[in-house]
């Protein structure tokens, strides 16, 4: 099974509707690289990364394309399905940048899936139940208008929403306040700031709005300035540009800074280290959300079989990243029915690519 042909592709997805989260951060179209590693057994496989742009985390579209095309000719002749040394020669090659080799990742992954028979969810250390919740993220807009899309969605079946903030603090509070009064009993909230506020702001906000029931993830942008606020409130607290790798979760679980962690599969660095990341918080006792930053069907995919072996008592929810996008390169991809979602029960990944709509390859490597 090893490495014959590495081919990259840059794929662009239009928006449903215009993503808007802090920082006044608008996105109408995403920016995605597809991965395809080809092996000499004649058995291919499928990854994905799409990092939204350098302004909200240390990663970005053409970054990710440069990172590959460092990495690709080094890694002809490796065996595909050995994850464990195939990661740590990607490491050897370049420091850092793990978003950079998780498409990589994610695409061995396919492959291994594939040769052995088993859906990648198996691989990851078995399907637990038959499906998984998935959360609405609301974008962040003017108060009346997020209420009105937390009504719509919850007739969809939504129980579980998260509403970007980060503008000013009455704003927030006003934002707060409009979407939980929505709320159905049992509908889990999380409020989200992506790093935007100050620490004072983020006391202003949490204080003001002390009787309403929501779980906060990630208020400021450094850890340090993460743990003072946490410290000071008795919020449920989700951790997230923060927690980069295992090293962070352990000094988070060590400084009793958060109570949970959303696990983005590219920002660890692809579904091996995720795995590793996930098993680790199992240990410990945090409770995840499985998503990424954004993507389309294919990092919807890994994020199914992650999050569906994963026990359900750990589990927050899980993004369907996918369904923002209009274009739809893949056939089977996962799904969500009544904002519940489950892995596909075919070999690897379980999806098939519309090689057509790829376009021809800005990279191939071979």
């Amino acid at each position: 099974m090893n490495i014959r042909r590495i081919t990259v592709y840059k794929v662009e997805y239009p928006l449903v509707e215009t993503m808007t989260m802090s920082a006044d951060r608008h996105y109408e179209q995403l920016d995605s690289t597809v991965v395809k590693v080809e092996t000499d057994a004649g058995v291919s496989g499928y990854g994905e990364v799409c990092p939204l742009d350098g302004s909200y985390m240390p990663a970005y579209p053409d970054g990710a394309r440069t990172g590959i095309a460092k990495l690709a000719p080094n890694l002809i002749g490796w065996n595909s399905t050995q994850l464990g040394p195939l990661n740590r020669h990607m490491d050897e090659l370049l420091k850092g940048h793990p978003y950079v080799k998780s498409a990589i990742d994610i695409a061995c992954w396919d492959i291994l899936g594939q040769v052995t028979g088993q859906p990648v969810c198996n691989l990851l250390g078995g399907r637990y139940g038959e499906d998984f919740p998935v959360y609405r993220s609301i974008s962040k807009d003017t108060p009346e208008m997020m209420a009105k899309a937390v009504t719509r969605y919850q007739t969809e079946g939504f129980q579980n929403f998260q509403i970007k903030v980060g503008g000013t603090v009455n704003g927030d509070i006003d934002r707060i306040y409009a979407t939980s009064d929505k709320l159905v009993s049992g509908t889990r909230l999380n409020v989200d700031a992506n790093t935007a506020w100050l620490r004072d702001q983020a006391l202003r906000v949490l204080r003001a709005v002390n009787d309403i029931d929501f779980y906060i993830e990630q208020p400021c942008l450094t850890y340090e300035e993460c743990l003072s606020v946490r410290r000071q409130t008795d919020r449920p607290f989700i951790l997230d540009e923060a927690m980069v790798d295992v090293s962070t979760v352990l000094r988070g679980y060590s400084d009793r800074a958060m109570d949970g962690i959303n696990l983005k599969i590219t920002k660890f660095g692809g579904l091996t280290k995720a795995r590793l990341v996930r098993d680790l918080c199992l240990t410990l006792g945090l409770s995840m959300s499985v998503e990424d930053p954004s993507g389309g069907d294919i990092i919807t995919a890994a994020i199914a079989h992650l999050a569906h072996s994963t026990p359900p008592q750990f589990m927050l929810m899980a993004s369907d990243v996918s369904r923002r996008i209009q274009n739809d390169i893949v056939v089977g991809a996962p799904r969500h029915l009544n904002a519940r979602m489950s892995a596909s029960q075919a070999p690897g990944l379980g999806i098939s690519i519309r090689t057509e709509l790829l376009g021809d390859p800005i990279i191939d490597v071979k």
